[in-house]
């Protein structure tokens, strides 16, 4: 399984995207062979990857000769915006690509191991509100409601079951809120923008929670359950939880700017939206306003203490460096 020493053949889904990109950039570093699976050759940005053209969501995707030879594979291919495409890729997309993985298992007889990248949204949405105090666990219930969340738990599904038999074995990963200067108008780069102007305010009690985690850490933690025997057959979470306070103050002193000391009741906030959603017969929502308030954690001790990850920029120092590259 391990892919210290000798190269070996490393297959990517989801190449092109945020994560997927870090990820096979770190590999061609490692010198290891790389080979992703990408829907047009303008998407591959890496050189030195072996490209194979085709569609997860596709039923003529061509996974034999994706994963021929393949020793290795990372499911990073995930879609978080458009609702229509979620189920055909997380779910009959990862359905498509693990029956493809037996087929060449059985065929060529030598092992593959599937790291599959999920998501902490497979938990699901606090179930007595976002102001609980909850800590989520790889033991905790998995609760999904949106789509997103439904899917991705699904997709979790059919690579645990789908991956018992001989010479297959599978590691999942679940990080929270990703986060890297790669992601356009990322929430966390609107709340530093917010902190900037002064126009920042907390909402409700103190010791709300946020729970972001630097690409550079997802894919470390990636790399590690392609490496570790013991994270065969397990799921870990992966979160660099800290205060909402704490984190803003990091960044009001990385921009030199008062810390914001304005603080008012949820209702002074949310009754007007729901007030001015009812005059205007339509529906106003605001998430941002739970991400003031929610105070759910996602511990990482399973990881740390089991394979012996070490957060390289754990939150909320790690703010530090993103500022500087957003040229906040």
């Amino acid at each position: 399984m391990g892919m210290e020493g000798a190269k070996r053949k490393v297959c990517v889904t989801g190449a092109s995207g945020f994560i997927g990109l870090r990820l096979v950039e770190s590999l061609l570093d490692g010198g290891h062979c790389v080979r992703v699976l990408t829907r047009g050759l303008r998407e591959v940005k890496p050189h030195g990857t072996e490209v194979v053209i085709g569609d997860l969501t596709s039923s003529d995707c061509p996974l034999a000769s994706f994963l021929k030879g393949c020793e290795l594979l990372f499911h990073c291919a995930g879609e978080i915006h458009n609702s229509e495409v979620m189920e055909l890729l997380h779910v009959e997309g990862t359905s498509r690509l693990i029956e493809a993985v037996k087929r060449e298992v059985e065929h060529s007889g030598e092992p593959i191991h599937v790291v599959h990248l999920s998501s902490c949204g497979a938990y699901g949405p606090p179930p007595a509100g976002v102001r609980s105090d909850r800590f989520v666990t790889e033991d905790s219930a998995i609760r999904p409601t949106s789509i997103y969340e439904v899917t991705k738990a699904k997709s979790d599904e059919i690579v645990a079951e789908g991956c018992q038999g001989d010479g297959l074995t599978y590691s999942i990963l679940r990080p929270s809120n990703v986060v890297g200067v790669a992601i356009a108008n990322h929430p966390l780069e609107r709340m530093v923008r917010l902190v900037k102007s002064g126009k920042f305010f907390f909402l409700g009690k103190a010791g709300a929670i946020t729970t972001f985690v630097h690409v550079d850490d997802v894919v470390s933690a990636l790399v590690r359950l392609s490496k570790e025997e013991g994270a065969c057959g397990d799921v870990y979470n992966l979160s660099s939880d800290c205060s909402l306070e704490s984190l803003i103050d990091e960044i009001a002193d990385c921009l030199n700017v008062p810390m914001p000391r304005l603080r008012f009741p949820v209702f002074v906030v949310r009754w007007p939206l729901i007030i001015a959603a009812a005059l205007l017969k339509k529906l106003i929502h605001v998430p941002v306003l739970d991400s003031l308030v929610i105070r759910t954690r996602y511990p990482s001790e399973k990881i740390e203490s089991e394979l012996g990850f070490k957060f390289s920029k754990p939150f909320p120092c790690a703010v530090t460096e993103l500022i500087d590259e957003w040229k906040v």
